[in-house]
């Protein structure tokens, strides 16, 4: 789509948006329930469509992304009509006779950029938030995942208008067109760099943000956890979509006393789970695309490798693979992993680790695996980090009942559920003043006495 058209479709959303349209509560739970209904429909080719982009099966592509999209539209389905409503709140004394309240209102004409990484997934729920807060949308998938790219347009022209919601597909020109626009909200999620240039364009207009980032989410696990349960969870959340996912521990922190253990422990569940030849498992993904894989392949010592480290260069399949006595010099320490390459640094002293995790970048996610009710709670209460988990990964963003985001580095802003809706509205604060009576003191010729002694009882 050329930069005219990309104005020329803004245009139609303004105007549809001034309209009045999409105001009404009753409008917006009959566009989610079409929504709900054509991700039911086209179930089998959203599963074709990201067993194409990522090689995810039928059953991980609905567990992470469709099924979860579905909860989302449910669950707004449910809540939109209280979450829209206005919510009365006590008024001051001094503001006698009036009562006030809260309206959240939307913001207008959204942007929704979504990632290659769960990109159904993370272009329905946004778009779900925004459809319930009363918003038009452009959407604009990844042009990574191209097959799921192609799902997302149909759905979306089937359910919707285009000056109601459309999709804009294609790369950087698009993107960079899109991104010069005026917007009333911009939600994003994807890379710390990208996620700065979209900062700066948004920032030409002061349009209003939400950015869902990433960075190195550290996985500690201490003395006290439950090791062989620990190294289960974290399997499952490291080597998930291939590593892909950006709550997924990038590297874990051990316990020196129990790191020989807990490794054992992972190799056998990397076994038990994938199998002695992970790359033959067919419903173990592949990574994006060459340019990913070529990375991944880089950061790999196979000097620290215990296991895996096998790779299928025409596949695009990297076997889950564990790194042991790594250091923070080492390149896999460098940047975001991104993929399914596990390095253990071990520690010998909580409490200094929990000094030296406060100097670092704040992560989009934490995780905890222990006993230690004070290393909860200092985990908890010290450090500032997204979101996380006490004894489990990942598992915190599939709720619509919690909000999911970034803090710093790792993003700012939050969705899912009341978080989504409150995301993509204003909440505008209002006084209705009655007018049967108007109190004097506030007006000149100011006066002292008994006007300034009621000033003062009202204003203590």
């Amino acid at each position: 789509m050329t930069r005219d058209e990309i104005q020329a479709l803004l245009n139609k959303q303004r105007e549809y948006y001034r309209s009045g349209a999409t105001i009404p509560v009753s409008f917006r739970i009959e566009q989610l329930k079409k929504l709900y209904d054509a991700v039911k429909k086209y179930q089998g080719e959203i599963n074709e469509a990201l067993q194409s982009d990522l090689g995810k099966s039928r059953y991980e592509g609905f567990m992470c992304e469709s099924g979860l999209a579905l909860t989302e539209i449910s669950y707004m389905i449910r809540h939109t009509k209280k979450f829209a409503r206005r919510q009365k709140v006590a008024t001051p004394l001094s503001q006698f006779p009036s009562h006030s309240y809260r309206q959240p209102t939307p913001y207008g004409n959204t942007l929704i950029m979504s990632p290659w990484n769960y990109p159904f997934l993370l272009t329905i729920e946004p778009l779900t938030d925004a459809i319930a807060a009363g918003n038009t949308a452009i959407v604009k998938p990844s042009a990574y995942s191209p097959a799921t790219s192609r799902i997302v347009e149909r759905i979306i022209s089937e359910c919707f208008a285009p000056e109601y919601v459309a999709t804009v597909t294609g790369g950087r020109a698009e993107n960079s067109a899109l991104l010069e626009q005026k917007f009333d909200f911009i939600f994003f999620t994807g890379s710390q760099v990208v996620g700065k240039e979209v900062l700066r364009h948004a920032a030409e207009h002061l349009t209003p943000v939400v950015l869902e980032l990433g960075g190195k989410s550290p996985c500690i696990v201490d003395a006290s956890a439950n090791i062989r349960l620990a190294a289960r969870r974290i399997v499952f959340g490291k080597y998930l979509n291939c590593g892909q996912t950006c709550v997924a521990p990038d590297y874990i922190l051990c316990e020196r006393s129990v790191k020989d253990e807990f490794v054992r422990a992972v190799c056998e569940e990397i076994k038990r789970q994938y199998g002695d030849k992970p790359l033959e498992n067919g419903d173990y993904g592949k990574i994006i695309n060459e340019k990913h894989f070529a990375r991944l392949c880089g950061l790999i010592d196979k000097s620290k490798v215990v296991i895996g480290g096998e790779n299928d260069s025409e596949g695009c399949r990297i076997a889950p693979t564990v790194m042991d006595n790594v250091t923070y010099d080492d390149a896999v320490m460098g940047e975001e992993i991104f993929g399914p390459i596990m390095p253990i640094l071990t520690f010998d002293d909580f409490d200094s680790l929990v000094d030296s995790l406060k100097e670092r970048d704040k992560p989009l996610a934490l995780y905890l695996f222990t006993r230690n009710k004070k290393h909860i709670k200092r985990v908890t209460r010290e450090l500032s980090y997204g979101g996380g988990c006490i004894n489990d990964v990942i598992i915190h963003l599939a709720t619509s009942n919690m909000g999911f985001g970034g803090v710093g580095e790792s993003g700012m802003g939050a969705y899912h559920g009341k978080d989504g809706f409150d995301a993509f509205s204003h909440c505008k604060s209002i006084v209705d003043k009655k007018m049967w009576l108007d109190l004097p003191m506030r007006y000149q010729p100011y006066k002292s006495g008994f006007y300034e002694k009621l000033l003062r009882f009202f204003l203590r």
